[in-house]
């Protein structure tokens, strides 16, 4: 399989390549150049300091270990059907928009390799007027900051609204002709990086990477909860609570039909790969199928193709990629299968700094949400119902989360309540991988890691005593626990 792996991963650079070539021709569409005056260095007390994105070798993107040949052939498959780019009619994957945010699931999961999360290069600049389309680059989209999606606190009527806004519509589009609708307005501007200034009734979300994701989707919920009870007084002294209710911090957020713990997204609003992979090609990029059969928006002369866009195929055409077994499966079942069978992160070799990082990490509370690993199942299926998956099975997943959702506090609210979670409280994040991402919380505010944990303080957030413990460490464990994430 080595060969064929070799061959695919070459294709598929060319791909990322291909679709990041509109992006780095130039700067970001209608934007100037801001004259910058020179400021007098102020004296500032010595701190730690974010040494940037980890290099070397990504150690990501490829299958997990022990994968059987069909369960690979299902990966490589799902992984093509990453990189496809969507067009409205006309081309080989139809189905964009009306209104959507991008037009392939890799423009926004792509650093440092598919299934990763915002690159450094906004592809969104170029994506915005591809193929005649006469889309305005939002002020909170530059050439240089974070993918992002927008939701509205909101409504124009006042009542809560919660939901994405696309930023960009397919009027104008050679493979949209007569459609005629309108972007949301994003106005007024602020801080395009920070939001500060702007409009206060917009919220950003960034890309959440799903490395490793089908280790996470196999860990039992009775495993979660475990973790949630372990320690528990160490935890309530600290502020960390994990109460029955699903509204109280610390709580999982419960999916409301079966009673069973959501994981994927922010604020773990999503139960499932198959979920969160369906939503996205709905919400994303305006592709219905059949969990999210309707367009978001059905204004007539915008609606071009049957739907849902996105089906089982019934009847596989010759020569169709991937064998006619996987040819046979939906986009989102595809997406799914690469997710799940996506290997986790591998971390950069211990050295003496991260290693006194890492048990400093621990000493001051933070691997108390931050938990180092949980074991997947001991019999998950992937493929076969009978024979469980060895490389999802008994697995240990160092995803440093306890996949619970917890108060951030009033520095971090968005606003927005998604089934158990409540407007300041987020999923905590895993942080395997985290030296490699550019751009850090849920909304992109930020590339350097002492600021991401230094906004983790504020009235009312759970982490507000272990950040005290953080911030009365000396200057050269601080640099050490930097060191740590850096190397995860």
């Amino acid at each position: 399989m080595k060969n064929v792996w070799d061959v695919v991963c070459a294709g598929f650079r060319g791909v990322v390549i291909l679709a990041l070539a509109f992006t780095l021709s130039g700067g970001a569409l209608g934007q100037t150049k801001e004259k910058t005056e020179p400021k007098i260095a102020a004296k500032t007390k010595p701190g730690p300091v974010d040494p940037g994105v980890r290099g070397g070798s990504a150690g990501v993107g490829g299958p997990l270990k022990g994968l059987t040949a069909d369960e690979t052939a299902f990966f490589v498959d799902g992984m093509a059907r990453f990189a496809e780019v969507e067009s409205v009619t006309k081309g080989a994957n139809n189905g964009l928009g009306p209104r959507f945010n991008s037009n392939q699931c890799l423009s926004c999961h792509s650093q440092p390799e598919a299934g990763g999360s915002s690159p450094a290069e906004n592809p969104l600049i170029a994506v915005a007027t591809l193929n005649g389309a006469k889309n305005k680059v939002p002020w909170f989209i530059t050439a240089k900051g974070p993918v992002r999606e927008a939701r509205f606190v909101h409504g124009a009527n006042g009542a809560g609204d919660g939901e994405v806004h696309d930023l960009f519509v397919i009027t104008g589009r050679a493979d949209a002709a007569g459609c005629n609708i309108t972007q949301p307005d994003f106005l007024p501007a602020g801080n395009p990086l920070t939001g500060k200034g702007g409009n206060p009734n917009i919220i950003f979300r960034i890309p959440t990477p799903v490395f490793g994701a089908g280790l996470i989707e196999s860990i039992p919920d009775s495993a979660i909860l475990a973790n949630k009870q372990a320690n528990a007084t160490v935890k309530s002294a600290m502020g960390i609570y994990g109460h029955a209710n699903a509204f109280l911090s610390g709580n999982v957020n419960r999916n409301a039909n079966d009673g069973t713990i959501s994981r994927f997204g922010w604020k773990a609003q999503n139960k499932s790969l198959l979920l969160f992979s369906s939503e996205a090609y709905n919400v994303e990029m305006g592709v219905t199928n059949q969990l999210f059969t309707q367009e978001r928006d059905e204004t007539p002369g915008c609606l071009f193709n049957a739907t849902p866009e996105d089906t089982l195929h019934f009847t596989v055409a010759a020569g169709s990629s991937g064998g006619s077994s996987a040819a046979v499966l939906s986009d989102i079942e595809g997406f799914s299968n690469f997710m799940r069978m996506l290997a986790p992160p591998a971390p950069a070799a211990a050295t003496p700094s991260s290693e006194k990082g890492r048990a400093t990490f621990a000493k001051i509370g933070c691997a108390h949400c931050h938990t180092p690993s949980l074991t997947t199942g001991p019999m998950i299926a992937s493929g076969s119902s009978t024979s469980p998956s060895v490389a999802l099975s008994n697995q240990k997943a160092n995803l440093y989360s306890d996949l619970l959702v917890h108060h951030m506090g009033k520095g971090l609210a968005d606003g927005i309540t998604q089934g158990g979670a409540g407007p300041d409280e987020f999923r905590t994040a895993p942080l395997w991988g985290v030296g490699q991402r550019v751009f850090f919380l849920h909304d992109g505010r930020t590339s350097n890691l002492v600021e991401a944990i230094r906004e983790h303080w504020s009235h009312g957030s759970e982490a507000n005593r272990v950040i005290e413990h953080f911030n009365k460490l000396s200057v050269g464990e601080k640099q050490e626990v930097i060191d740590f994430l850096r190397s995860l």
